[in-house]
């Protein structure tokens, strides 16, 4: 997934899903790369913490080469829940990368360690709770609003991170690569000195407005070829 993900951006992923009509789910702005320029792609792996450790090294037993972790902390800003130690652990059981919705620490080793890790941010504070665990520990994760498992896959970059249903993924980054070529092949134009102005006809669009009120710049992109929306 990482391999079909190289080229691309998360911004591109989600024009694509807009276009084929795919549920977009990102994760709450603030969830970034510890490492700059990290970027991560695979099979979600899903796993929710409530103040031990044991539950990830319980998760990584299902662990299949590429996949993501996912680690659903419930968004908490008072607490790390995720250290050095459980990121070599990671790697070790073939995982490409983890998000957290929560807070990690350890930042010099993390950045070392050199896997790709996205969070809220640092706190030097692990845990000092133990909740009580639900049946769902290990097949769904909450990343904000949005719920994802097994069948998701996500994508993260220095832009944020987003999951698309696994049985979709192939036709979005297909999707993708098309709206990359076009908006590649536009940038060169405008560096050539033909303006978006007029690689759109946006006096044209004007035109169409004014006589067909509701026409939109959207549907006159879709008309044109043009890809700055979608």
């Amino acid at each position: 997934m990482l391999k079909q993900f190289e080229g691309l951006s998360t911004p591109l992923v989600a024009d694509a899903c807009v276009r084929l009509g795919v549920g977009v789910r990102v994760a709450p702005v603030g969830v970034a790369a510890v490492t700059a320029g990290a970027r991560v792609a695979g099979r979600v792996l899903p796993v929710r913490h409530y103040g031990s450790v044991d539950v990830f090294l319980e998760v990584y037993g299902a662990a299949r080469d590429g996949d993501v972790l996912v680690i659903d902390n419930g968004g908490r800003t008072d607490e790390a829940c995720i250290g050095d130690l459980a990121v070599l652990e990671a790697r070790a059981a073939g995982v490409a990368g983890i998000v957290v919705w929560g807070l990690h620490r350890d930042t010099p080793e993390l950045v070392e360690i050199g896997l790709p890790v996205f969070s809220y941010g640092a706190l030097p504070l692990g845990p000092l709770r133990l909740d009580g665990r639900e049946p769902e520990a290990l097949v769904s994760a909450r990343v904000g609003p949005h719920l994802v498992t097994a069948g998701d896959v996500v994508f993260a970059d220095a832009d944020g991170v987003l999951f698309v249903p696994a049985d979709r993924a192939e036709e979005v980054l297909e999707t993708a690569a098309g709206i990359a070529r076009t908006e590649r092949a536009q940038a060169e134009r405008i560096a050539a000195g033909d303006t978006l102005r007029g690689q759109t006809r946006f006096d044209e669009y004007l035109e169409l407005r004014a006589a067909r009120p509701g026409y939109s710049f959207r549907q006159h992109l879709r008309t044109v070829g043009g890809a700055i929306e979608e």
